[in-house]
Formats: C-alpha cells, sequence, structure tokens
C-alpha cells in the first residue's frame, strides 16, 4: 500500500503529465512537421535542396544552444517563465517564418528563432518538472510517458501538416501553427506542484556552478554527452529528409508524411516500454541495445531499394526505437546527479543531441546535392549509431548518485 508520503507525490502528478502532454505534442509535433516543409519550399522559390536543410540544421543547433539557456532559467526563475519565453519566441518565428522568402530569412525564422522556442517548450525544461514531480520509484514510467506525447504529436502533425500545405498553402500553415503553440499556454496553471522532498534535501548541498564543474570533469556525464550524438543525428535527418526521400523513391508526397506517423506510432509505445523498463533494469545497457537496434535497422533499410514496403517496415521500426533514449538518458542524469538542477545537465547533454542533429539535416542536404542520392549520410548515421551502443556501456550506474542515495 502507497505510504502517506508517496501519495503526497503522487496527486499532482496527474494535472501536471495531462499538461506536459498537451504542450510536447504540439511543440514537437510542430518541430516534426517541418521535412513536410523541404519539397513545397524548395519548389516555389527554386532553391536547391541544401538551402532549407540549412534552416532546418540550424533549428537543431538553435534548439540545443537554446536548451541549457531555458534550462538555467527554469531552474533559476520557475518552468513556467521559461515554457512562456519559449512559446512565444516559438510563434513570432513561425509568423515571420511564414513572410520569408529567402534562404537567409527561412535560417533566422525556421532556424534560429523556431529552434529557440522549441528549447523553452521541449523536453528539457518539461521533463524537469515531470522528474521533481514523481517519486523517485515511478520516476523513469513518467517521464515515458511525457515523452510518448512528443510522439503523439509526430502521429498527429506531420498528416495535418500535408492536408493544410495542400489546402491553404505552407506559408498560411505557419501561422496556424503559431496560434496553436500559443494557445497551450492555457494549460500552465496546472504545472505548479511542491518538489519531492529529495529534492527540497538537494537544494542546501551544491550551486549550479558547482556541479557544472563536478560533471564536465566527470566521465559518466562525459560519455553520456558523446552517446546523445548519434540520436540527434538520425532522428533530426530523417525528420527532415525522408519525407523527401520517400516522395522521390515512391512517387508518393502522402507516403513520405505517413512514414513519420508510422514512426511516432510505434514511438508512443517504445517510449512507453522504455521508461518501464527503465525502472527495472539498467538504464546503460538499454540505451547500448537501442543504438545497436537503431544501426541494424539503418543497415537493412540502405541495403534494399526504398519501396513501400521497405519504407513502412523502416519506419516502423525505427518508430520503435526513435525517443526511447530519452527517458533512459534523463533519467540516468537524475538518478546520477539528483533532481535539483536536471534541466541545466539535461540541456547541456542534449547540445551534443542537436550538434548531432544539426550534421545530420545539413549534410542530408550537401551530400544529396553532391551525390544525387542520401547513401553516404545513411551510412555516417550507422557509423555514430554503433559507437553510441559502446560508448554507455562504461557508465558507472550503479554507483549511489545524489538521488540514490536520498
Amino acid at each position: 500500500m502507497p505510504t502517506a508520503a508517496h501519495r503526497v507525490q503522487t496527486v499532482p502528478l496527474v494535472p501536471i503529465l495531462l499538461a506536459t502532454a498537451v504542450i510536447l505534442l504540439v511543440s514537437f509535433g510542430i518541430r516534426a512537421s517541418f521535412g513536410v516543409f523541404q519539397v513545397p519550399i524548395a519548389e516555389e522559390f527554386g532553391w536547391a535542396r541544401a538551402e532549407f536543410s540549412l534552416a532546418i540544421a540550424v533549428q537543431n543547433l538553435a534548439w540545443g544552444i537554446g536548451q541549457p539557456l531555458f534550462g538555467m532559467i527554469a531552474d533559476r526563475f520557475g518552468d513556467r517563465k521559461a515554457i512562456v519565453g519559449g512559446a512565444a519566441v516559438y510563434a513570432v518565428g513561425l509568423a515571420m517564418a511564414a513572410a520569408a522568402t529567402t534562404p537567409l530569412g527561412q535560417v533566422m525564422t525556421s532556424g534560429v528563432m523556431v529552434g529557440l522556442g522549441v528549447a523553452g517548450t521541449g523536453f528539457g525544461v518539461l521533463l524537469a518538472v515531470v522528474g521533481r514531480a514523481a517519486s523517485p520509484e515511478n520516476r523513469s514510467m513518467a517521464l515515458g510517458i511525457a515523452t510518448a506525447a512528443g510522439s503523439a504529436g509526430q502521429v498527429l502533425l506531420p498528416p495535418v501538416t500535408e492536408y493544410l500545405e495542400r489546402s491553404v498553402g505552407w506559408s498560411s500553415t505557419m501561422l496556424i501553427f503559431a496560434a496553436m503553440i500559443l494557445l497551450v499556454l492555457a494549460v500552465l496553471p496546472f504545472l505548479k506542484a511542491p518538489p519531492p522532498p529529495e529534492v527540497q534535501k538537494e537544494a542546501a548541498e551544491e550551486t549550479l556552478f558547482q556541479i557544472l564543474g563536478r560533471v564536465s570533469k566527470d566521465p559518466d556525464y562525459i560519455l553520456l554527452f558523446l552517446g546523445f550524438f548519434s540520436c540527434g543525428y538520425q532522428l533530426a535527418f530523417v525528420t527532415a529528409h525522408f519525407p523527401a526521400l520517400v516522395t522521390e523513391a515512391c512517387g508518393s508526397a502522402a507516403l513520405g508524411a505517413a512514414s513519420l506517423t508510422l514512426i511516432g506510432i510505434t514511438n508512443i509505445f517504445g517510449t512507453l516500454l522504455a521508461g518501464k523498463l527503465g525502472g527495472i533494469y539498467r538504464r546503460k545497457y538499454l540505451l547500448s541495445i537501442i543504438y545497436a537496434l537503431r544501426t541494424v535497422v539503418a543497415i537493412g533499410f540502405i541495403m534494399l531499394p526504398p519501396t513501400p514496403l521497405t519504407v513502412v517496415v523502416f519506419s516502423l521500426s525505427m518508430g520503435a526505437l526513435w525517443l526511447a533514449t530519452v527517458p533512459l538518458t534523463s533519467g540516468l542524469i537524475g538518478y546520477l546527479y539528483g533532481m535539483k538542477y536536471m534541466g541545466t545537465l539535461y540541456g547541456f547533454v542534449f547540445l551534443s543531441h542537436q550538434l548531432g542533429g544539426f550534421l545530420g539535416v545539413y549534410l542530408g542536404g550537401e551530400l544529396y546535392d553532391l551525390y544525387g542520392s542520401y547513401d553516404v549520410v545513411w551510412w555516417i548515421g550507422i557509423g555514430v549509431g554503433a559507437f553510441s551502443a559502446v560508448a554507455h556501456l562504461p557508465i558507472r550506474e550503479g554507483r549511489p548518485g545524489q538521488v540514490a542515495a536520498a
């Protein structure tokens, strides 16, 4: 039977999870839909594939740089202030992108501003909110549920984006998205909850700069940082370029958008399963398995000719592994270093994720224009994925962290 302390921690978790789900669904869903804009924007302005790819690549980089910044804002001034700031930048960026007609304009709006907006309304800030509200024994599953909400956005928004783009054009679609991201602020009153006891105990221990200095010399944190790179590379490349690849190889834009939906559907179940398993088994081994399986799936896809069947099989397989790394990585950070500064610590690890994302998107455009195919980009992703499968194994998950000691 749950203890009284357990009930105090879990009672406010339900509205927090629901509010978090709404914000992540819209924020991540919009961001995941930018690959659908790739072909229509390039065709309207006569751009090479690398032009809009650069904007999406910069978006990933700005998201990564903004993640620790918004994490610090949330840890220092409050989660809701960080989310409001992120939503405002996100909406303005989308509105300005709708009117941008030059590659530089898209880089500054779809790239820099939207990327910063995603940082303020994305996983870094919101997973820290959930992590602090959940009890230690339920934290991994709660993080999995919150992450799955982002997957739901990937299920719903890409086909909606494809429909809106055909109906009203890409520019009006971006304006609609700007209004949507502002509407989610209505759920902010549900995101306030007292911190669990272990967070209160941590408050008097280390300052932010002290723990940043400590983790910068910690091999475990460095391995987490390096290992998350391949996740960003693979996910960002597929999100930005896979719809275009499918459209050209199979002659169907609808199948290209549907591939992201299929990834999102299986990702919901894969992320929830990862959150569940993360509360039972060592997270570092689960992460190594996920990266190894991604490598196998990518090799299988590139070795076969692209057909509707291989697209579907790849989407379902990769989707089951898609964001399964997020609750495991964030949960491992919370276990090793405590929850007080989880937003900031996860933010810096996520920066590595987005550096990988920048290269995945940018190289996708550049190497496609150079070679006329994505084969080289795929093989680079296979190589970094294999590296991540090995890099997580030496992490000393068994040593007591602040949370475990509490």
